[in-house]
C-alpha cells in the first residue's frame, strides 16, 4: 500500500496550475503551499473516510535531480471523474496519452486515462468498477 509519493519537478508553479485543475475531478486540492530552506514544497490531498484531510502527493521544486519520466496513477471514483481527470489535464496543458477508455488487458473493468504533465510524466486517473 502506498502511502504518499514525492516528485521533483523544474517548475513549481506550472505542476502547481496543472495539477490544480488535472486533479479537481478527482477530489483533490491543495493543502500544503510552503518553502523549507528554499525549496518549494507543494502536497495535494483529498477527504479520506474515517482520516480526514490526506495529502498523499507531494512536488518538491528541485531541478536536479528531476524524478522521471514516472507514472503515477490516482483511482477515480467513477468512469465520469476519469473523463473529467483527462478533460481538465488537457485543458491545464497537459499532452494526451491515452484517451479515457477499457483497458481489458489488465482487467474487463479496467477504465483509465492517460496523460503527460508538465515534466513529462505519464500520470493516470482510473476507475476498476463495472460500468
Amino acid at each position: 500500500m502506498i502511502d504518499h509519493i514525492t516528485l521533483r519537478v523544474r517548475d513549481l508553479a506550472a505542476t502547481r496550475a496543472f495539477y490544480l485543475k488535472a486533479l479537481a475531478p478527482l477530489g483533490y486540492r491543495v493543502g500544503y503551499d510552503a518553502e523549507h530552506d528554499g525549496v518549494g514544497i507543494l502536497g495535494f490531498g483529498f477527504e479520506a473516510p474515517g482520516v480526514g484531510f490526506k495529502i498523499d502527493t507531494w512536488f518538491v521544486d528541485r531541478t536536479e535531480p528531476l524524478s522521471g519520466p514516472t507514472h503515477v496513477c490516482w483511482k477515480a471514483p467513477s468512469r465520469a471523474a476519469v473523463d473529467a481527470f483527462h478533460a481538465a489535464a488537457l485543458a491545464a496543458g497537459g499532452i494526451d496519452n491515452g484517451a479515457p477508455g477499457v483497458r481489458e488487458h489488465y482487467h474487463p473493468n479496467y477504465y483509465g486515462a492517460f496523460v503527460r504533465d508538465p515534466d513529462g510524466h505519464n500520470v493516470e486517473a482510473v476507475c476498476h468498477s463495472a460500468p
